[in-house]
């Protein structure tokens, strides 16, 4: 091979890589400003305000809270990241590859909790489907950590030539068996998928049987929202490994995006529960109910003050884990 080809290829895979790496830079802004529009302008500020802001300190207005400006505070760490180590001098590490990754696989953990807790509710607080899914995401944590170190070891001797060039930012090589990387999370997001599809058909065997016309408004949205969640963030999952596989010709658009998504459709999923539960709990004056003797009488409202927990060790407030005391209390009158 004579040397003006040689240098033709050095100039073409430059000139790849120097496109490559300015792909993030772009789309991680886009990233940003979707979730900080969700977060001010399309009334999902006013939402968490009005519903999630007067509930006593629980395990549901935490993970709220938690997953809602932790988002946010990820996406600035990303475009912070991103453009600060485009600025020419500024030496670029494979550390903060690592840390990106990390820092994202935090909030799909936090995520993943909560839909366990969803899942679990679904399942009238089975102990069995708890442990499946505990197991299931410890394995899915330690095969994601192992992937990690393994291709941090090998980075930097993959991207030593590439650090040398002038480019906007860590080259956009991915080495090893970094295509792996999300597929345990991928995995157990199938999982529970599966788990809120096998509940879906059996509620619908179960009306069906019983004539029911519709499923009652908090499980018909808990369902809703378990499926939409598990198909976004699946087809995301799949996106990204897709994206670092190499063999397709999507170009790495940076973890903004998939950052953002997990965000704004947790939160959403989590206000739409939140102000169904409210909307059912408003509208509870009084309600009927049948002695032994078949005689009908009528319940005070104080009685609806409180609602029993989904697994039927305590009295709890109305504001407890937004939405899934009703939801479980559906569950046992229905079945």
């Amino acid at each position: 091979m004579s040397s003006n080809e040689t240098t033709n290829d050095e100039n073409d895979g430059f000139t790849g890589l120097y496109r490559g790496n300015l792909i993030p830079l772009h789309v991680v802004l886009v990233g940003l400003t979707w979730i900080v529009h969700d977060y001010r302008k399309l009334v999902t500020l006013e939402d968490e305000i009005r519903y999630i802001w007067p509930q006593k300190r629980n395990i549901g207005k935490i993970m709220f809270l938690w997953i809602r400006y932790y988002s946010i505070s990820l996406l600035l760490f990303d475009a912070l990241q991103i453009h600060v180590f485009s600025i020419p001098g500024v030496p670029s590490t494979t550390s903060v590859d690592a840390i990106t990754r990390i820092t994202g696989a935090i909030s799909l953990w936090s995520v993943e909790i909560v839909m366990q807790l969803r899942v679990y509710a679904l399942f009238k607080c089975s102990k069995k489907v708890a442990v499946i899914n505990g197991l299931l995401f410890s394995s899915s944590i330690a095969a994601f950590l192992w992937i990690l170190i393994h291709n941090v070891e090998r980075q930097g001797a993959v991207i030593a030539d590439a650090v040398q060039l002038p480019l906007a930012g860590c080259p956009s090589i991915h080495p090893g068996i970094e295509w792996a990387q999300w597929i345990p999370a991928t995995a157990y997001e199938i999982v529970l998928f599966s788990f809120a599809i096998v509940k879906t058909f059996g509620f619908m065997l179960n009306n069906m049987m019983r004539r029911h016309r519709q499923l009652e408004p908090l499980r018909s949205i808990l369902l809703r929202d378990n499926i939409l969640y598990f198909l976004a963030i699946s087809c995301i999952l799949v996106l990204n490994n897709l994206m670092v596989v190499g063999v397709t010709k999507i170009p790495w658009f940076s973890f903004g995006p998939f950052h953002a998504a997990v965000g704004v459709l947790t939160t959403r999923m989590l206000l739409n529960l939140r102000k169904a539960a409210s909307r059912t709990q408003g509208n509870i004056t009084t309600c009927q109910e049948t002695d032994p003797t078949g005689q009908i009488s009528s319940l005070s409202p104080l009685k609806f003050e409180t609602i029993i927990d989904p697994c039927m060790t305590e009295i709890v407030e109305p504001d407890a884990f937004p939405g899934e005391n009703s939801i479980s209390e559906e569950l046992r009158t229905s079945e």
